[in-house]
């Protein structure tokens, strides 16, 4: 154990400061969506520490440019870089499959948000096909190399958006709904959550624990559907509580590799601590939602997911 406070982490605590007194030597990650915003430097700190890092990119050019720039910044080894899309399950299994050896550190961290509508091969919405159904098919073909760690911990990025819908089972992808951005993407964070609780229930047998994280506002690429004037303005508005992406990464980071969380399994954090279950979130930020953390939703998540998964690769032959 090293010496550290976690009470002593919060808001402003960066990845870096996150990973204090920790050695990641000969311990294996994979960050999704690594070549932008906090997926950069949550892989920018596991790499400093020590760690084997993957980059899981769509765009593997601007993948390599990272890993690049992350090798110069930490004197440590440039990080793998792999393609995959999440919304193509077939991408998704040559992944996994390329994928050998132990994994240690799962962070499922790619996104997309508030997208105009649009479905998937299989028929999916696309924000519940990436955020959610992508990393858990991820997580599942990784299964045994997470178990092969003994030790292994994923980290579900989710967002305090969660509060604005839980998963609609009855129409996960709007076909009977009015299709609205920002409830698809809600429904997709809860999912995340969900997720989380999931593995808990499901691997914990295998050594595998997983906890979900909202980063916090954070100015990145995700933002890039939003309505320019609305942008403009929520940028000016809540200047006093956005982070860095080092600060945003700094949650994730920390539920990946911090000693005091071993066994913790199944929750939400945000700004490096445990959040409050709240009734609505009040702020926009802070505190999680019930139904993001229900035991029954989240064992109809797996189910539903698993049945998604097969009949799509079913489909495919």
């Amino acid at each position: 154990m090293t010496d550290r406070d976690l009470a002593a982490f919060g808001a402003q605590s960066t990845a870096e400061q996150a990973l204090h007194g920790i050695d990641l030597t000969g311990r294996t990650a994979v960050v999704t969506g690594a070549s932008s915003g906090i997926g950069v430097e949550t892989a920018r700190a596991l790499a400093g520490a020590g760690a084997t890092v993957t980059l899981a990119v769509r765009d593997t050019a601007a993948g390599t440019r990272t890993a690049e720039d992350i090798a110069r910044t930490t004197g440590r080894p440039a990080p793998a870089v792999e393609e995959l899309h999440l919304d193509v399950p077939a991408s998704v299994e040559a992944f996994t499959a390329r994928w050998s050896g132990p994994l240690h550190v799962l962070v499922a961290n790619a996104g997309v948000m508030d997208t105009p509508e649009s479905v998937t091969a299989a028929g999916w919405e696309s924000q519940f096909a990436t955020n959610h159904l992508g990393h858990f098919a991820l997580a599942l073909g990784l299964h045994d190399a997470l178990a092969a760690a003994g030790d292994a911990r994923i980290v579900s990025v989710s967002s305090s958006g969660h509060g604005s819908s839980p998963v609609v089972f009855d129409d996960l992808f709007f076909r009977r709904r009015t299709y609205e951005p920002g409830l698809a993407y809600a429904q997709s964070k809860t999912a995340n959550v969900l997720f989380a609780v999931g593995v808990g229930r499901h691997w914990a047998a295998d050594g595998i624990t997983a906890n979900a994280c909202m980063p916090g506002g954070i100015w990145t690429g995700l933002q890039k559907h939003w309505d320019p004037e609305v942008l403009a303005a929520t940028m000016v508005s809540a200047a006093d509580v956005v982070k860095t992406p080092e600060q945003g990464a700094a949650t994730s980071v920390l539920l990946a590799t911090a000693p005091e969380l071993a066994g913790v399994t199944g929750r939400y954090f945000e700004d490096c601590h445990e959040a409050e279950v709240v009734d609505r979130i009040a702020d926009g930020l802070h505190g999680v939602l019930p139904w993001a953390l229900d035991v029954e939703d989240a064992d109809r998540l797996w189910d539903v997911s698993v049945a998604l998964l097969d009949a799509e690769a079913r489909a495919r032959g």
